[in-house]
């Protein structure tokens, strides 16, 4: 038992309390509470009274822990959303520990200062642990084998740990007996971790192999615990009243004569938030949620709005193409001597503008947390993907310091970015300091969560390319609009461009590409209007959700315009070269470059059959991209076959194939599953999702309105990983990044018309014929 646990099962006796099923969280939660569903996941481990404590484990490092009876912990500072991460991080340290997994188990800690960055997003997570992981298996094997030789009486030199054992010609102990009877306490530095040898490739167990999932059982039997299940003894429940705009709401007068009609009503809590994160926010109070829910419509409220009352969308991308046309705006990400030279001197300029609808995040769980005052500390029960970014602003609206704030993670039932923004614990923080520190659950509704949902930000794009008189590509311009998410929120992790301007790498990623375009211009605008009506927001994939549409479409096009052949052309460019051999890739994280992206498009072209006949207005589109970030590049190929129907313009995406190349595949099971559901976001995205901005806010609420890609709609799907034992990059976005605009580009050569906004709906495929004269 490590000591996180013992304390945690400490309290639990000093408080006279077992642990069961749902009823977990109401009986922890009333002691100083350490972990958020974690602690479920060990209620397996519950102490009878009065018996005494399980015996100390051995820890060799923060992040692992080996018990007596051979269970392996291991800590993770993630967050669980469907990903099955806890799976494949702690597959990475029972790998080099040599541990038998039937005796591995995982535990998802609280926002304790020594893990550190508490972020999970941008498919960081495998590609961010990695070392770390490997470095403390390793030293959990090396003083598991040199104890283990003491009591096997052997020379360490001459020992080897395997399967949870430590084997010594025909003798072996296991993990468990060597902890019991060596009692070890040794642990590494990190610098000394940094220096031990790790497990060669060939000699890998459990990376990318079939194994169980250690979060499925639990899931499926119904003892996981997401945040919304979360509760705490006396708490009372709580639904926001949703200003008219996001900022700058005020509230002018609130009556609850009809509210206190409702059983169960208690107040209203007109949110004064130093943090400015929820202007205007009125919070209904209730001994139940029904009660709350009700109360809250019936309470009327006045408020002065905002001056983005009447905002539509088209301003927005107005104001876009605005700041484009505009050349002492934005950051560039490169500005390669000689681009301005290349236009002049064309033989040929090609251009095109491509614009995406905002985008909603609409995961299964609404927006929820507890929040209570508890031994002078502020707990917050909730599901979060970046604790590290919220903690201080809820101490901020808290007017307490970040030492006094703790938030509890849970189980996110759907995240996909949403939960990176924490807006939604801070009215719950005000609303319980307002009645005292007693627990308050706040959950928005389904309306609610969508109204102020932090939004994949509309777009605007525009496209150049310079040829020269044997049409060679010798420049290209991309200039990206849009609301930043990082400069709203964590503006600190914004990068610098080449021009040492701030710029929201998330939302120019995907433009800066691999391709050797000669001389290449990529700028990033931050779009002023939309960034004042909206909170921006990160959503699946991010920038490469958005970027690769403009840019993936364009070769498309410029192919066409060239006669040539789309696929022939991007291998013609994925060359490895560049200015200054800029894609030529580096270690660890981009070995062999450009290159290795022309490798998955060549498979991808041979999978996928292309250039092969097919049946009338059915035809296939390809893109490719690098998955989502440069710096760390999953090479990513993707094809899809449509058929368009000439009569109702509905387009019908029959097959998706892609090929990737991520490096070594930690968690095959989890790999596969990751890239199918970005490939269908993206499909979503391309044909069926998309709101727009009217009065100042999101126009859908629910999804009567709102439709994202139905079950019947899903694909037959063909996806291949790349055999490779380099660096694992990241698996959760890239699925998304090629399908946009592979469907834009399979639309065009089934029926000949081109689509440059996103989503693709019936009736523009069914503009665009008729203007083409092919209805």
């Amino acid at each position: 038992m490590g000591k996180l646990e013992r304390i945690a099962a400490q309290q639990d006796r000093a408080a006279g309390r077992g642990l069961s099923r749902r009823g977990f969280l109401s009986a922890a939660v009333g002691s100083s509470f350490l972990f958020g569903f974690a602690r479920e996941s060990q209620a397996a481990q519950t102490y009878p009274l009065g018996a005494p404590l399980p015996p100390p484990e051995f820890e060799p490092n923060i992040w692992c822990s080996v018990a007596p009876d051979g269970t392996i912990n291991v800590n993770i500072i993630r967050a669980e959303m469907g990903q099955h991460i806890g799976t494949a991080l702690a597959r990475i340290i029972a790998d080099e520990m040599e541990a038998d997994w039937d005796k591995v188990k995982i535990t998802y800690v609280d926002t304790d200062p020594k893990w550190g960055l508490m972020v999970t997003g941008g498919s960081w997570s495998v590609w961010m642990t990695w070392d770390v992981f490997r470095q403390a298996g390793a030293a959990a094997r090396t003083i598991l084998v040199e104890e283990g030789a003491k009591l096997l009486g052997i020379p360490a030199s001459s020992c080897h740990a395997r399967n949870g054992h430590v084997i010594g010609g025909s003798f072996s102990i296991s993990f468990g007996d060597i902890v019991a009877k060596a009692k070890p306490t040794r642990s590494f530095t990190p610098d000394q971790m940094k220096a031990l040898p790790l497990k060669p490739a060939s000699e890998r167990r459990l990376i990318g192999k079939p194994v169980k999932s250690l979060d499925i059982p639990s899931k499926t039997n119904g003892t996981a615990i997401y945040g919304i299940d979360a509760k705490i003894d006396g708490m009372v429940y709580g639904r926001p009243k949703m200003p008219p705009t996001r900022y700058g709401s005020k509230v002018v007068s609130v009556d609850d004569t009809e509210a206190k009609k409702v059983p169960g009503y208690i107040r209203y809590i007109t949110l004064d938030d130093p943090s400015e994160t929820v202007p205007g926010w009125v919070v209904v109070l209730a001994k139940s949620y029904p009660a709350a829910i009700r109360a809250t419509d019936l309470l009327k409220v006045e408020w002065t709005p905002g001056r983005t009352a009447n905002v539509t969308e088209k301003q927005i991308q107005d104001r876009g193409r605005e700041l484009i046309g505009k050349s002492d705006v934005g950051t560039m990400i490169f500005n390669d001597k000689g681009v301005d030279e290349a236009f002049k001197g064309a033989k040929r300029v090609l251009e095109q503008e491509y614009t995406c609808a905002s985008v909603m995040h609409y995961q299964l769980e609404p927006m929820n947390a507890i929040a209570r005052l508890k031994d002078g500390t502020w707990e917050i029960h909730c599901g979060n993907q970046w604790q590290t970014l919220f903690l201080p602003v809820i101490a901020k609206a808290l007017g307490v310091p970040e030492a006094r704030v703790k938030m509890v993670s849970y189980l996110l039932g759907g995240g996909f970015g949403r939960r990176l923004n924490g807006d939604y614990a801070v009215p719950t923080a005000l609303a319980s300091k307002a009645i005292g520190g007693k627990p308050v659950k706040l959950i928005l509704t389904r309306s609610d969560d969508m109204q102020f949902d932090s939004i994949r930000s509309p777009s605007v794009q525009k496209v150049r390319v310079a040829l020269d008189e044997k049409n060679t590509v010798v420049g290209f311009e991309h200039h990206a609009t849009a609301g930043w998410p990082t400069e709203v929120m964590a503006s600190a992790f914004m990068e610098k461009g080449v021009d040492g301007k701030p710029y929201d790498q998330f939302a120019i990623a995907g433009a800066d590409s691999w391709y050797d375009f000669g001389a290449m211009r990529v700028r990033a605008i931050s779009n002023d209007l939309a960034k004042e009506t909206f909170r921006p927001g990160w959503l699946r994939s991010v920038s490469a959700g958005w970027t690769p549409w403009a840019q993936e479409s364009f070769i498309d096009e410029v192919a066409h315009a060239l006669g040539k052949d789309p696929v022939a052309l991007r291998l013609e460019l994925l060359n490895g070269n560049g200015p200054d051999g800029r894609n030529k890739g580096q270690a660890p994280d981009s070995n062999g470059g450009a290159l290795r992206q022309a490798a998955v498009v060549k498979r991808l072209a041979e999978k996928a059959g292309w250039g092969k006949p097919l049946p009338k207005d059915t035809a296939l589109g390809m893109a490719t991209t690098f998955g989502q970030e440069r710096g760390m590049p999953t090479w990513t190929a993707g094809a899809v076959r449509v058929h368009v129907d000439r009569a109702t313009g509905v387009v019908t995406c029959e097959k998706i194939w892609l090929v990737l190349d991520a490096g070594t595949i930690v968690d095959p099971d989890g790999a596969l599953a990751q890239t199918e559901g970005g490939a269908l976001w993206g499909l979503s995205m391309a044909l069926s999702e998309g709101s727009e901005i009217e009065n100042g806010v999101c126009r859908d609420r629910n999804l009567d309105t709102y439709t994202p890609l139905r079950m019947p709609d899903v694909p037959e799907m063909d996806i291949e990983f790349v055999e490779s034992t380099e660096k694992p990059m990241g698996l959760g976005e890239p699925g998304v990044t090629t399908i946009g605009a592979a469907i834009g580009n399979a639309i065009f050569n089934a029926v000949g018309v081109r689509l440059r906004h996103m989503p693709v709906r019936p009736e523009d495929v069914l503009a665009a014929l008729k203007e083409k004269g092919s209805a």
